[in-house]
């Protein structure tokens, strides 16, 4: 971190490739389409970033007072969940080719 609270590159970058490297973990089979994506959708890369964040806070939630504990553990389990299923419909979308027939898309003479 710098003085000011903001990452520095190299721990930016180390975030950022443990952000992929949870993604990959649970989408094996798209890791490359997952690297490409991160890089290119500002939006895929965020919902790679609130994974992390939220497996990482999963992760520690036994650290909390017991009162707590278990009401952040679902509340973090569940958050996990969805961002698995949102980061999966996102890349069953990015390989769909949108096909158009010759023509379709020419304006009308008139």
């Amino acid at each position: 971190m710098t003085a000011g609270g903001g990452m520095t590159s190299e721990e930016g970058h180390s975030a950022q490739l443990s952000a992929i490297e949870i993604v990959e973990a649970r989408f094996p089979e798209h890791a490359g389409r997952v690297r490409q994506l991160f890089q290119r959708s500002e939006t895929f890369r965020s919902m790679c970033e609130d994974l992390a964040a939220a497996v990482e806070t999963l992760a520690n939630v036994g650290s909390l007072s017991a009162n707590v504990r278990e009401a952040r553990r679902e509340e973090y389990a569940s958050l996990v969940d969805a961002l698995v299923a949102e980061i999966g419909e996102a890349l069953s979308q990015s390989k769909v080719v949108i096909l158009r027939r010759w023509g379709e898309n020419k304006p009308k003479r008139h």
